[in-house]
């Protein structure tokens, strides 16, 4: 996708609580969803009327809201236990201006407000996934840098399918025919879903979304929507938006849209890519040098992704699903090579002018939070280029010819986490210690179920 470090896209929303306040007026909000994304990036909080949002201007919510597992549970012991306390206290919550967009499907005139969190004594909370994205981005800041990011979401459109115990399925398009073959960048598999896709671009305008691109993927039913760059905070925002409109989108079509890593056990995962640079307070790309060659900075951001990305697995690949899509020649990387313009390793460099180099980090999955895939994946680079480290030697071949050298499930990516103290002062011990905790508590509910392949292998053969 075409990305470049110059002209970064400005914000079309407001930036201070009377631009607001004049925004809500214009389009005669009455209601507003006040969101805060939790560690799954499900938006937790709470439907407010116009009046009491403008009255309060801030609401309160249990710190464990932004802190549950996909389960909806949470451990009751350990490190986790003492940062939430038994008390169960509030956080305080506060609107960011920057974030409202209208809700496009509701009824009434809706606005929606991503709002950050904040402890009693006024300091941000330390597991909150935007908290985690801000400290990041000020590391950045404090080096007179700016990261710079554009992903690509991929996701798959399925067969509603109310049961979760039977096998998922592409739906039918215009033609009343599901798909059962790949059909990469076919034009005419898209226009399978004109309506749904109509839809999703007119949502996406009306909420000021910077979507680009929309293409079909490899897989049945896959596509993929890509974003332009932009700074990795509103980029975040726009994923986490994007999400929650395209799946309403798809049930108002009576389909659904789901961004789990591995939904189909014969077609390829969802990932989302993200590219990345960083620019210079003179907003020159740092990943070149004046002569327009690669910089050792660019060098640097290769190494420390190449160093810390399976420490960081667990963050861009956080559930047991998503150890399924990093399978050897499946469109999904298996390692840390990195290589100009090859799909075959997790860390690309696409071919672009001197102004636009970057770096495309393939390892993430569609399942992450965005707002934490985006800070590991910048928290990797900045070890990478303060600690001036060496990338190796660049794969000029195919890197699935190499051996794994990601974790491959879970419970292994968690004990990378646990023991990376680099990582955990980027992105903050609490936060780490947090976020493993939730995660071993996810695993342990999956280890309760007993799948169809046990029963169907074990039953009578062991």
């Amino acid at each position: 996708m075409a990305h470049s470090t110059e002209d970064v896209m400005p914000s079309k929303v407001p930036n201070s609580f009377s631009d607001l306040e004049q925004w809500l007026n214009e389009r005669r909000v009455t209601e507003i969803e006040c969101l805060v994304p939790d560690l799954t990036g499900v938006a937790r909080g709470k439907i407010l009327p116009r009046e009491k949002f403008t009255e309060d201007r801030g609401m309160r919510l249990p710190e464990i809201v932004v802190a549950m597992g996909v389960t909806g549970n949470f451990p009751e012991e350990g490190p986790y236990y003492d940062v939430i306390t038994p008390t169960d206290r509030d956080m305080h919550l506060q609107p960011d201006p920057a974030t409202v967009r209208i809700v496009p499907w509701a009824t009434d005139p809706t606005a929606q407000v991503i709002h950050d969190c904040y402890d009693r004594e006024g300091r941000l909370v330390p597991y909150a996934p935007r908290s985690v994205l801000k400290r990041v981005c000020q590391l950045y800041a404090d080096k007179g840098w700016t990261p710079v990011v554009a992903p690509e979401l991929e996701f798959y459109l399925i067969e509603r399918a109310p049961d979760p115990n039977m096998p998922l399925r592409p739906p039918k398009g215009r033609s009343g025919r599901a798909e059962t073959s790949r059909q990469a960048y076919s034009i005419d598999a898209v226009n399978e879903f004109d309506p749904l896709f109509e839809d999703i671009y007119a949502y996406c305008e009306q909420m000021e979304l910077n979507v680009d691109t929309l293409i079909h993927e490899v897989g049945a039913g896959q596509m993929e929507i890509n974003f332009f760059h932009d700074h990795p905070l509103g980029l975040a925002d726009e994923v986490f938006f994007f999400k929650r409109t395209i799946r309403e989108a798809a049930l108002r079509h009576e389909m659904y849209a789901t961004f789990m890593a591995k939904p189909m056990a014969n077609e390829p995962g969802s990932a989302m890519h993200v590219h990345q640079s960083v620019v210079d307070a003179q907003g020159q790309n740092i990943f070149s040098n004046p002569d327009g060659s690669p910089s050792k900075h660019f060098y640097w951001y290769i190494g420390g992704l190449q160093k810390y990305i399976p420490a960081a697995m667990a963050l861009f690949a956080p559930y047991v699903n998503s150890y399924r899509r990093l399978v050897r020649s499946n469109a999904a990387p298996i390692n840390i090579q990195w290589g100009t313009d090859n799909r075959t390793v997790g860390i690309r460099s696409p071919v672009a002018t001197p102004a636009a180099r970057r770096i495309e980090n393939r390892v993430i999955g569609a399942d992450a939070n965005p707002y934490v895939a985006l800070a590991a994946t910048l928290a990797c680079g900045y070890l990478g280029m303060v600690n001036q480290i060496e990338p190796s030697p660049e794969c000029r071949g195919d890197a699935y010819l190499s051996n794994y050298q990601l974790p491959r499930s879970l419970g292994e990516a968690l004990t990378l986490l646990r023991g990376s103290t680099d990582l955990a002062q980027v992105l903050g011990e609490e936060f780490v210690t947090v976020y493993a905790e939730i995660k071993e508590v996810e695993h342990a509910e999956f280890m309760k179920v007993i799948s169809p392949w046990e029963r169907e292998h074990l039953l009578l053969h062991v």
